[in-house]
């Protein structure tokens, strides 16, 4: 037998043979291949050997005469798993890239999983493979499955099991990695990732096959680290530049791509749940949720090949989540503030939840509209109350109110019309920021029909002037942009 050389014991794509170390639930997935009718998803990023582990299952269960491997990625085999439901015996099934099926044909696979299960059919079986959270998305197209099938992921394993793998792997080569645990918390539970630092390591120091005597690979952790992120920069830093730039670049935005690139970077299972950290992060929420809900999340990651074949964004389930293990590696490892710098972002350190907010009597409903949207479109934060309505719900309206105009928000923006005197609401906010006159934190919008008495704090103050016979989208759209320029001088 040939002795092992470096890129056949700690590999980096396949089921490894010298390293192979049963994943945390795998005796789970042994007994759902036997386990007739009864549906299973096999989840985790791509290229880490998922399907290739279900194959060697079947074959060690004698079960893989009668598999069919397909793949959302082809159309002529999204046109066969669209058939499966009248194909009859097809046996043993695994479709793979699951995410990548158009709704509706994932709609159709789920139902007809239920069916198989229910019946407890002897003669098909279905194994999903996809990508992390490929489970959660099945069941939510039909939610009664949830008890109709296993959901094995890959790529989240207990410490101890990673260590066994890099052991498996010392033995194979006959050396000692000097930085075992640093591998070990670096990897996060990937197999994979141990398996990439580890043959990095052997690299460094120069060990490509099995060592006659026992040798000590000795390397800086952090050595090995910086070399395989700078190498990693060559496929990855300009796709990363793209995505936080999006297709309309905002340097004094609150660059909400950026944002959702380093909450997906913080996260422990490579996908991010977006309704979910814009709820831990609420100066965030208007910025992101303006990108994702309407779609140039989406357009952002589908308009460019490359961003595409590393993060997978669900609309349905407003998850995103990262495709490849490499591309783990390098985000988690991002010097956040240098990059936001570098991308031409002025700032992305916040000390305000909101970057304006605006008071106006409800006859200029229509002007602060359009204003709060000329300024969404900066990618900064505005508390425009039709915003805030579900937030507002049940709440005492003063109480919450009052800590926006007091201090949570950078700039104060009041809508000076000849109403605005006369309104209480209007009358409670001035109270709340009247003081901030002083702090430089106010600027008002003077409206032209508007008797200068109507607001005399005001005129002491920097302001501009609403012309009630300009045309409103270029107006709003002009002011947006002088309030930007002083938000992005004040940063």
């Amino acid at each position: 037998m040939p002795e092992p050389q470096l890129q056949d014991v700690f590999k980096t794509s396949g089921v490894p043979s010298y390293t192979f170390v049963q994943p945390q639930e795998y005796v789970r997935l042994l007994l759902n291949l036997r386990t007739s009718g009864r549906g299973l998803v096999i989840e985790g990023p791509s290229g880490i050997g998922k399907t290739t582990a279900v194959e060697n299952a079947l074959i060690e269960l004698g079960l893989s005469d009668t598999v069919t491997k397909l793949s959302a990625r082809l159309p002529e085999d999204i046109e066969y798993i669209a058939e499966l439901p009248i194909m009859g015996k097809v046996g043993t099934v695994i479709v793979d890239d699951f995410h990548k099926l158009p709704d509706t044909a994932r709609q159709a696979l789920a139902d007809y999983m239920k069916t198989l299960a229910d019946r407890s059919s002897t003669e098909v079986k279905i194994i999903v493979v996809g990508i992390n959270k490929a489970g959660e998305n099945l069941v939510h197209f039909a939610h009664d499955l949830v008890n109709r099938l296993d959901i094995v992921p890959f790529e989240s394993n207990p410490d101890e099991r990673v260590e066994e793998l890099l052991t498996k792997g010392q033995e194979a080569l006959n050396i000692s990695l000097n930085i075992v645990p640093e591998i070990v918390q670096a990897a996060k539970g990937s197999f994979f990732l141990a398996q990439m630092l580890a043959f990095e390591v052997c690299l460094a120091s120069n060990i490509t096959n099995c060592q006659d005597e026992r040798r000590i690979a000795e390397t800086s952790f952090e050595a090995v680290k910086a070399e395989v992120w700078k190498r990693l920069s060559v496929s990855f830093r300009k796709r990363c530049e793209r995505f936080c730039r999006g297709s309309k670049m905002k340097p004094a935005g609150r660059a909400p791509y950026l944002h959702i690139l380093k909450w997906l970077a913080e996260e422990g299972d490579w996908t991010l749940d977006l309704r979910e950290a814009m709820r831990r992060h609420r100066e965030m929420t208007g910025s992101v949720g303006q990108v994702v809900t309407k779609g140039f999340l989406a357009e952002n990651i589908d308009s460019d090949v490359d961003i595409g074949a590393v993060l997978h964004f669900d609309e349905a389930s407003k998850q995103l989540t990262v495709e490849d293990p490499l591309f783990v590696f390098y985000i988690r490892n991002m010097p956040w503030a240098l990059f936001a710098r570098e991308c031409g972002f002025v700032s992305v350190d916040f000390q305000h939840r909101y970057d304006f907010a605006l008071s106006f009597a409800g006859q200029q409903r229509r002007v602060a509209e359009a204003l709060n949207a000329a300024l969404l479109e900066h990618q900064v934060e505005v508390f425009y109350d039709r915003n805030e309505q579900h937030r507002i719900l049940a709440q005492n309206v003063e109480e919450y109110l009052l800590p926006i105009y007091q201090s949570e928000a950078r700039y104060v923006i009041p809508l000076l019309s000849s109403e605005y005197p006369e309104r209480i609401w209007a009358r409670i906010e001035t109270d709340a920021f009247k003081a901030r006159f002083g702090d430089n934190a106010v600027i008002p919008i003077w409206f032209s029909n508007a008797s200068p008495s109507a607001f005399d704090e005001s005129r002491r103050y920097g302001g501009v002037t609403w012309n009630v016979d300009d045309n409103l989208i270029a107006q709003a759209d002009q002011i947006a942009s002088v309030l930007v320029q002083k938000l992005a001088e004040d940063r």
